[in-house]
């Protein structure tokens, strides 16, 4: 019998109160037990556990999330030192596989585009988790397994038109995508190269046809091989003029520093989510179980918000916007998905990096 087990009893026998720390000591919970528990000791159990750990590693697509908000945790939990690893959704795809298949599990928590997390998931890369925070989430925002959930909503964010005003009016930038075919916008422009970008040129295809986008490829369109947010700072330093593939939140940030940039949202603009959730193997279960608290909650959230982020959760006011969306992510099934995506990568290549 184990020492915490043995206080327990001898706790029981003479009418001791049990603390809170020997009912944790007491129990000897598997990892998918751990992660479906719900009783009262809940939190007791994960700190105990997660100061143990020492340690949580969290993969996303998100800049935000990955900086400002990684660093909140930290600072709720300073005892749990937060390694981030991001990149776009492919690459954090890519990697966890990779990984997976050679046998190692280093990742506790995931978080990236809805469309990739369900890859994941037919790839049994999840564990199904309870969470005290999934209440102020509509059943929406929740992919649910048998018994808890793979993964849920944790961020909102679009991608459209930034521009840096010293060098670009807001008088006198693009209103419509029909506008970036002017003259006076050949060779300004730059879409990023990555999953970002992807998404972009998918929607523009989807919306305005092969020839529309085509035309637009002939405006001597430059492709940056880097994520949207290290774009919007190209944006923000005048390297680059304009773009129509930055995020909202990443323009919010560099406004706030006070950076010459704006944004503007011109049909069809892409709504991106991202979910978030529990690998099957993580090393760290008690402080991925915290992280996934910490970012759903209200504070968490609102965490995001600050970002320029929107959020899913009820209790949470998120930046008013009131612009059509296009959830391409949503629209088709991971398959379905997968084949869409192969086409738009081609059609990067072809039409913007090949003519170049």
């Amino acid at each position: 019998m184990g020492a915490g087990c043995l206080a327990v009893l001898v706790a029981l026998i003479i009418g001791w109160p049990i603390s809170p720390s020997l009912a944790a000591q007491a129990k000897s919970l598997s990892l998918p037990e751990l992660a479906l528990y719900k009783g009262k000791d809940r939190e007791t159990i994960l700190l105990e556990g997660a100061k143990k750990e020492g340690e949580v590693t969290f993969y996303t697509s998100n800049t935000w999330l990955a900086g400002y908000v990684s660093q909140e945790f930290g600072r709720k939990y300073p005892f749990i030192k937060t390694k981030v690893w991001r990149s776009d959704s492919k690459e954090l795809l890519k990697r966890l596989t990779d990984e997976a298949a050679a046998g190692r599990f280093i990742a506790d928590v995931v978080e990236t585009s809805p469309d990739y997390m369900a890859l994941l998931i037919a790839a049994k890369m999840f564990q199904e988790v309870f969470s005290p925070e999934l209440g102020p989430y509509e059943n929406s925002a929740k992919i649910k397994g048998k018994n808890g959930v793979f993964h849920w909503t944790s961020r909102e964010l679009y991608i459209s038109l930034g521009f840096n005003t010293n060098l670009i009016p807001p008088a006198e930038a693009p209103k419509t995508m029909k506008d970036l075919l002017e003259p006076k916008y050949k060779g300004k422009m730059t879409i990023a190269g990555t999953t970002t970008g992807t998404q972009w040129i998918g929607a523009v295809m989807e919306a305005y046809g092969r020839e529309f986008l085509e035309k637009i490829a002939r405006q001597d369109v430059n492709v940056q091989n880097i994520s949207g947010a290290a774009l919007a700072e190209l944006v923000a330093s005048g390297e680059v003029p304009l773009s129509p593939t930055i995020f909202n939140s990443n323009i919010t940030v560099a406004k706030q520093k006070g950076a010459p940039v704006d944004w503007r949202p011109i049909d069809p603009v892409v709504a991106t989510t991202g979910t978030s959730g529990m690998v099957i193997k993580a090393p760290n279960p008690h402080a991925a179980l915290l992280f996934l608290d910490f970012l759903h909650s209200k504070d968490g959230q609102e965490a995001v918000v600050k970002g320029g982020l929107s959020s899913a959760r009820k209790d949470v006011a998120s930046p008013d916007q009131k612009f059509k969306k296009v959830y391409i992510e949503s629209k088709y099934s991971p398959e379905v998905m997968e084949r869409k995506f192969a086409e738009w990568e081609g059609l990067k290549r072809r039409l913007f990096i090949s003519r170049r």
